[in-house]
């Protein structure tokens, strides 16, 4: 699950903090890395966990209302969404399972958030929907959730408000978990039953090392990068720059003198749309220039052995 894409974000969010504080210890500063890092995968569980907590207060509900109706002699409610076939299958996932013993479940203690995004996705279009339908393909009721996380759970300020009070760290990353998420509902095969597979924490054990390289060389090489980043443009003045921009190009000259299997284009694309994130309006633009420039000084002098294609003209 934790991909080049997160491990970017990351370093540029602990590379940042790493030179704004005054207590540089590269081996905490890389060990912070990488908790940060577990902690975007501890997200990914929790929010497929939501779904199963949102399932259960489904149940209560219609156990509730099922006792009522037999007191009163009328129609039992329809257990269609409580005992929806895709919930069902997460519920019993033994991957999810095996989290829940090693991490505290955070929806047992948010119970009232979680009743409220019940009724919330109860009045939605989706749920009724789904329970005036009588299609019992499994990918009916796989495809009821994928609506309803996205409509309730991708962007929601509530949720997020409830996700930064267990971790700070989270809502930075929930925008790239969700996508994880929605992919690994889509995935799900009920063929697998219990042991569907979810994402591994890794989407390539390689990316861990990548994450560790990148990050060093870039605290280490930090001088080096800059000097490259003078050479390349003689009018250089960094006190006009967001300090923000000189960080993310040290990372995207690490990358690109660190990783000779990723083209240049690639690790130029990578940062300008992470500065256009973390940075000033203007960054996104201004870095993509510098960055070529960079480049193609680095590969000049020999410095960096990759092929850039020839400006237009």
């Amino acid at each position: 699950m934790i991909n080049r894409e997160l491990i970017r974000i990351k370093t540029v969010q602990l590379t940042y903090a790493y030179f704004q504080n005054g207590n540089h210890n590269i081996d905490n500063a890389e060990k912070e890395l990488l908790f940060s890092l577990s902690k975007a995968y501890h997200l990914y569980n929790s929010l497929l966990l939501l779904i199963v907590a949102v399932t259960r207060m489904a149940r209560k509900h219609v156990d509730i209302a099922t006792s009522k109706a037999q007191r009163e002699g009328t129609e039992a409610p329809s257990q269609r969404f409580a005992y929806n076939k895709f919930a069902v299958q997460l519920e019993e996932n033994s991957m999810l399972k095996t989290f829940t013993e090693e991490q505290k479940n955070i929806w047992e203690d948010r119970t009232e958030f979680v009743k409220n995004l019940y009724m919330q996705m109860k009045q939605s279009e989706a749920y009724k929907e789904f329970m005036d339908s009588d299609d019992e393909e499994y990918e009916t009721h796989r495809e009821v959730w994928r609506k309803l996380y996205k409509q309730f759970i991708q962007n929601n300020t509530e949720l997020d408000s409830t996700l930064e009070e267990v971790s700070l760290y989270w809502n930075d990353d929930k925008e790239v978990v969700d996508t994880f998420v929605l992919k690994t509902i889509k995935r799900f095969d009920p063929k697998t039953d219990a042991k569907q597979e979810l994402l591994p924490e890794y989407t390539d054990e390689e990316d861990k090392e990548y994450a560790r390289k990148l990050f060093r060389a870039t605290i280490l090489n930090a001088e080096q990068y800059q000097h490259y980043m003078t050479e390349a443009s003689r009018n250089w003045d960094f006190s006009r720059l967001a300090y923000m921009d000189v960080v993310i190009m040290q990372i995207a000259i690490a990358e690109m003198l660190t990783f000779p299997n990723i083209p240049v284009n690639v690790t130029i694309n990578e940062y300008v749309e992470l500065a256009k994130l973390y940075s000033t309006p203007r960054s996104g633009g201004y870095i993509n220039g510098m960055l070529d420039t960079i480049a193609r000084h680095l590969i000049t002098n020999g410095k960096m052995l990759k092929q850039m294609p020839e400006r237009k003209k």
